[in-house]
């Protein structure tokens, strides 16, 4: 994971897109959002990235824990499904974003007003050898989402995320269709309806 956070900062970062919603305190939809990431002003790329790398960078095994996509798990209609489509268009079609904001609207156990964050990145994923003539070559491109699910702290404003996910997972540095990575803010209190009604992954499918 530190492989990826480190590259999340304002000058580092590959992120091509980011996409949203914010959901009211009944839960319903309140307005949206889908843009060019680089296009955002230097502070909301900054305030944008510090939410996104919450999510890889927390803890492994404690806050972040891998769940294992079963074959029935990405049948057509399947979320998987969706997130492949989401990923693949990198966040540009909007119908399936909208798809994807019902889903999580419809499953979330939420408190309060909050957000649906979305980030596309592409990493090119470089070789690790001691080759001088191979150590600028990449051995795949790791194409990834991350979904940041954030209280809201103000008008429009998210706060620290208190669950989310990476898809593809990242797993001995490429790219790992067959898991997601969960994030939980708080381990005692997990919003597991986000692995099996989200994501529609069976609890008992969990792995380290």
């Amino acid at each position: 994971m530190l492989e990826l956070t480190r590259r999340m900062t304002p000058a580092r970062t590959s992120f091509t897109r980011v996409a949203g919603c914010y959901v009211d305190k009944d839960g319903d939809f309140d307005g949206s959002f889908n843009t060019n990431f680089l296009k955002l002003s230097p502070s909301e790329r900054k305030r944008n990235l510090e939410l996104a790398k919450t999510i890889p960078f927390s803890e492994t095994n404690v806050k972040l824990k891998k769940y294992k996509f079963a074959p029935e798990d990405i049948k057509p209609g399947s979320m998987w499904q969706l997130l492949m489509a989401m990923k693949e268009c990198g966040l540009k079609n909007d119908a399936l974003m909208d798809t994807f904001y019902d889903v999580v609207m419809e499953n979330y156990h939420a408190s309060g007003e909050y957000a649906i964050l979305v980030f596309h990145d592409r990493y090119d994923v470089p070789v690790k050898a001691s080759d001088k003539e191979r150590m600028w070559e990449s051995e795949e491109v790791f194409e990834y989402l991350i979904c940041a699910i954030c209280p809201l702290t103000g008008e429009y404003e998210p706060g620290r995320p208190e669950c989310g996910f990476l898809f593809p997972a990242f797993t001995d540095r490429s790219g790992d269709t067959e898991h997601a990575a969960v994030f939980q803010a708080n381990a005692d209190r997990p919003h597991m309806e986000m692995v099996d009604k989200v994501l529609g992954i069976s609890l008992k499918r969990k792995v380290k």
